[in-house]
């Protein structure tokens, strides 16, 4: 029997590189988003007036409903909370800086 190898776990879901490269940039911002919000306590009703979206959106988001959420939009929230992600090209490398501001 022949085993399926994957770089990325949603080449096992879509057909698409780039679909299974988009999902999983996603999937990373969306876990890094619940995780600080998770970090900060906050109830539902606190996550849906920070990031000024209605309650059964911020239950998708922390049920990790990824295929709802562009990565525009989750990058969006995380300004919301006060995260600017900045990408860089160094030494044959992209790295991103994330930094930390006092906003919401």
């Amino acid at each position: 029997m022949e085993q399926l190898v994957y770089d990325n776990v949603f080449e096992s879901i879509v057909d698409n590189k780039d679909e299974a490269a988009d999902l999983s940039f996603r999937a990373d911002l969306l876990s890094a988003l619940v995780d600080l919000l998770e970090d900060r306590g906050w109830k539902q009703a606190q996550i849906a007036e920070a990031l000024e979206i209605a309650q059964p959106r911020v239950s998708e988001l922390i049920r990790g409903k990824v295929h709802l959420f562009s990565a525009d939009r989750l990058i969006g929230y995380l300004g919301r909370l006060g995260v600017r992600l900045k990408p860089s090209f160094e030494h044959h490398k992209i790295v991103c800086d994330v930094e930390m501001t006092e906003a919401a």
